[in-house]
């Protein structure tokens, strides 16, 4: 009986999410165990009060790489191994399995660490249970083959995500009355990788074909994008990139139709909560990082060198020769719009 967890998995918001269905099966395993979370600042709101986490431990992770904060982050460091010890963990669980993650689970100085046989960057020489997680299997999958390994039920899979009863205060923004009367879909035209991302006046013009309303959705990051889909879509997209939290954004996703987006975090959000996601898919491979579950249309336009897994490339054909009229029409077939009013041209 383990008494007192420590999940370490600070990143990515697709990977957290990911990772909700492994949180499910261990508290149901261990139900008054004390369950802790060690998270990326930056993603702190989509586990805040979330009812199966304990605690949080939000770790300041990008300053770590950072040359010019090293002071700072050495103070961190130091600081976190001595409260992470006071704790006396009788597990230590790391699925983020990277040398930094690993070096978390060893301050720790938990008795118990378990990781990945496949953890990168040297991490898996601090766990002293190795799993065979496997490379080509999904990361929800990867993930549930620890909570196998430590007894939990795994027959069934579910993403206790904590979505929020009211609705955020950007939706006084938005005509809600007619979004939610007619329906609308949601647009993420934002990845962290450029090789992923489907140029934003295909999504624009996608936007103007559809016989309803687009509401896009993004980071500060994506809001470039996001204004140049709202130029093509002819006045039918509203653009709410910048302007909402992670907690925001989930709560727009969960009233929509469906959606269309690239190869990123908000995607595994509408795949947990069972919307329909047509994902566009360039340089990653599906098999790992598709929306989970069957509610999902996967759209590539395939070519030899798919899947690269490469971050930059000069030509990125997958994705520019990838026309919105082509994603159009496999949206339409299996739509059919037979609840909306649409015009055919």
């Amino acid at each position: 009986m383990y008494e007192k967890i420590l999940v370490i998995k600070p990143s990515s918001y697709g990977d957290v999410i990911h990772a909700l269905p492994f949180l499910q099966a261990l508290r149901n395993k261990y139900p008054e165990a004390e369950i802790h979370w060690v998270i990326a600042a930056s993603l702190k709101n989509t586990l805040h009060n979330h009812p199966m986490i304990d605690r949080l431990w939000i770790i300041e992770k990008d300053k770590w790489k950072n040359p010019w904060k090293i002071i700072d982050s050495i103070r961190e460091l130091s600081s976190l191994r001595t409260e992470l010890r006071r704790e006396r963990y009788s597990l230590v669980v790391d699925l983020q399995g990277l040398l930094r993650s690993g070096l978390i689970a060893q301050m720790s100085g938990c008795k118990n660490i378990i990781g990945f046989k496949e953890a990168r960057e040297g991490s898996r020489f601090f766990y002293t249970q190795l799993i065979e997680g496997e490379r080509d299997v999904h990361a929800v999958d990867r993930y549930l083959k620890v909570a196998e390994f430590l007894g939990c039920d795994v027959s069934t899979v579910s993403f206790p995500l904590n979505l929020s009863a009211e609705p955020p205060k950007v939706i006084d923004e938005l005509p809600w009355e007619r979004l939610s009367r007619e329906g609308f879909v949601v647009m993420v035209p934002g990845a962290r990788w450029e090789t992923k991302r489907w140029p934003p006046s295909y999504f624009g013009c996608l936007a103007a074909l559809l016989p309803i309303s687009t509401v896009i959705i993004g980071s500060k990051d994506d809001i470039e994008a996001a204004d140049e889909v709202v130029r093509f879509s002819g006045g039918k997209a509203l653009s709410f990139a910048g302007r909402t939290g992670l907690a925001d954004a989930e709560w727009i996703i969960s009233k929509a139709k469906f959606m269309v987006s690239n190869d990123t975090g908000p995607m595994h959000v509408a795949a947990a909560l069972g919307l329909w996601v047509y994902a566009i898919f360039g340089p990653t491979e599906p098999l790992r990082t598709a929306p989970y579950g069957k509610n999902n249309t996967i759209i590539r336009h395939t070519l030899g060198c798919m899947p690269c897994l490469k971050k930059k490339c000069y030509r990125i054909e997958c994705m520019r020769d990838l026309s919105f009229h082509t994603v159009y029409e496999i949206i339409r077939e299996r739509e059919s719009f037979r609840t909306y009013s649409v015009v055919k041209k």
